[in-house]
């Protein structure tokens, strides 16, 4: 798992995105990890649109039993949402359950055209039938459970991943 370089793979990311950008793509984050990248991505790519972010906390499916995360962030879709191409932006696919709550955040803002997934990372475990159109690395092995991937911004802007226990 050492061998994984967060700023390699969002290179590799931003060239899989690259050739698919037109004036109408819009980029959204997910917090935190999907931000950061994202903000990478719309500067790389660059894309004229505003970034966008979204904090999926009131749309989980185990709100309930989790609770609120103890740090949530704004959302912020400072574009049309209805029509656009947007492409949402996240760190690591694992059950799916984020993109879905993600997906329904978006769609109270309007009806996007097209809706796209990216991220660095797919680590297997899926609950849902979601799928990454842009996905910079497939893990070959799923992560037990009890492990989890974490994107980390130094205050330099250094893109790191480390794996963690759950």
């Amino acid at each position: 798992m050492s061998n994984l370089d967060a700023e390699a793979l969002c290179a590799t990311l931003v060239e899989l995105i690259r050739p698919h950008v037109t004036p109408a793509t819009t980029l959204v984050g997910i917090h935190t990890g999907g931000v950061w990248l994202a903000e990478r991505l719309h500067t790389a790519l660059g894309i004229t649109q505003p970034l966008g972010a979204i904090d999926v906390s009131y749309y989980r499916d185990d709100f309930g039993s989790k609770g609120l995360h103890a740090q949530t962030r704004r959302t912020d879709i400072p574009f049309r949402v209805e029509g656009a191409d947007v492409i949402i932006v996240d760190d690591v696919l694992y059950t799916g359950r984020t993109t879905r709550a993600a997906v329904n955040e978006l769609f109270d803002f309007g009806r996007p055209a097209r809706v796209d997934l990216a991220v660095l990372i797919d680590r297997g475990g899926r609950e849902l039938p979601v799928y990454a159109r842009y996905c910079a690395h497939t893990l070959p092995v799923s992560l037990p459970p009890t492990q989890n991937l974490e994107l980390m911004c130094s205050e330099s802007g250094q893109l790191n991943l480390r794996v963690i226990d759950a």
